[in-house]
């Protein structure tokens, strides 16, 4: 959410940098309105003020014994009338907060120009890609052959979007997504948190998801939503917080099943796991303050980098341009994994800086210090990492000529010392 008050300090810049995302201005309507409210305001002050006058002559012509008829009428007057000048506030304050509600955060400064992904600037690459003396198989293609990996059972118990995965396939999953907490909690000063998978409609509004992506969600009967990602939850634990310097950064993280409808995704990654409707992912979150941000977004990164090392995985870092960083982002790094039976670089990792976008729609704040007053906080969110994606690049990376994969080293302690995951026997 924006500050009106800088829509009103530089329209021109506000309006630049809804370009930079390929949006068209949006300062004339806002500084129309919020003129409009301010004229309405000040009636508004302007007849409070006369009505708190006309009380205190009714009260002495009164006590005077005068004939006090014509200030009444006056008052009554005033009183439908403000009514109406509160109504009329009510209704050009919604008009205002509907514009800007909708409108995206403020990009960094560095933040390459570009209409989409094309633009996005490599700015670093981990190490050389793997070499097969064979033609690598895609994930799917190596789940199923290890009888571990199930599309068509997914797709009689819940449609398209979903899969089933059994014996040492599931076991991996689970391996990676404890790997992840544990080096993120022990290495990385995250606190684990359980969060509720169902949050409220206020929850999904404060990060951003609300209202312009409700098509991408999936909500019940009694309209609670599946959370998209575990940072809904996380970053609300500090919504409507006064907080103090001392107490930040704060930082969070936590395990969780994810839900999203990916309604812009049609023909998109059908086959196989890259695209789900439900999905794990190690979830980061960080509170911070403002002078803080920029160096948590780098170290937030590098934790989320540590992960891929860790695998033994390829990756890049991405800085994505305009046109491709997320509505409540100002900065994103993207980290990619190679995939070789892909042959592509595939996102498994988004660690963004929203600044104090989300903060200033969850009303979250903090105390500087001795100063009075507050500020509010700033919020950063990773994949620390998505969970299913690291599952389809270990698949693609460790596999070997006669269809086994090998397991990454570190994983073998947590899947009770397994070293080769081989295809199940035939089902009768």
């Amino acid at each position: 959410m924006h500050d009106i008050k800088i829509v009103r300090a530089d329209p021109s810049g506000f309006d630049a940098m809804l370009r930079r995302r390929g949006l068209p201005p949006a300062s004339e309507t806002l500084l129309r309105l919020d003129n409009e409210r301010r004229n309405i305001l000040t009636a508004l002050q302007e007849h409070q003020a006369r009505r708190n006058a006309l009380a205190r002559e009714v009260g002495e012509g009164k006590r005077a014994g005068a004939d006090t008829s014509r200030l009444e009428a006056e008052a009554a007057a005033l009183r439908e009338a403000i009514e109406r000048l509160e109504a009329e506030a009510q209704r050009v304050e919604a008009e205002i907060r509907f514009v800007l509600e909708r409108l995206p955060n403020v990009l960094d400064a560095d933040v390459p120009e570009g209409e989409d992904e094309r633009a996005n600037v490599v700015v670093k690459t981990s190490s050389s890609l793997p070499h097969f003396n064979f033609q690598p198989a895609q994930h799917f293609e190596l789940g199923e052959r290890l009888g571990m990996m199930d599309f068509e059972k997914a797709a009689q118990l819940s449609g398209s979007r979903f899969v089933v995965l059994r014996g040492a396939l599931a076991l991996m999953e689970r391996a990676l997504g404890q790997f992840m907490l544990d080096l993120h909690i022990r290495e990385h000063g995250y606190e684990e948190v359980s969060v509720p998978l169902l949050v409220n409609k206020a929850a999904v509004y404060a990060t951003g998801q609300l209202p312009k992506f409700e098509a991408d969600l999936f909500v019940t009967t009694d309209e609670r939503w599946l959370i998209p990602t575990a940072e809904v939850p996380l970053t609300n634990l500090v919504a409507g917080e006064i907080l103090e310097e001392r107490q930040l950064p704060l930082r969070f993280t936590a395990l969780t099943d994810c839900f999203r409808s990916e309604a812009g995704a049609a023909g998109r990654d059908t086959r196989g796991m890259l695209r789900q409707h439900q999905f794990r992912k190690v979830e980061l979150v960080s509170i911070t303050t403002p002078e803080q941000s920029a160096a948590e977004h780098e170290r937030m990164t590098s934790c989320a980098e540590r992960v891929l090392e860790r695998l033994n995985l390829p990756y890049r870092r991405v800085l994505l341009c305009a046109g491709d960083t997320g509505f409540s982002a100002a900065k994103t790094y993207d980290l990619e994994v190679w995939l070789p039976g892909q042959g592509a670089w595939r996102e498994i990792s988004s660690c963004s800086n929203c600044r104090d976008f989300q903060a200033r729609r969850m009303n979250a704040r903090f105390r500087k210090g001795e100063r009075k007053g507050v500020t509010f906080v700033h919020t950063l969110n990773g994949s620390g990492v998505a969970v299913g994606r690291a599952l389809v690049a270990v698949l693609e990376n460790y596999q070997n000529s006669d269809g086994t994969i090998t397991v990454p080293e570190i994983l073998q302690p947590y899947m009770g010392g397994l070293e080769v995951l081989t295809p199940l026997p035939p089902r009768l």
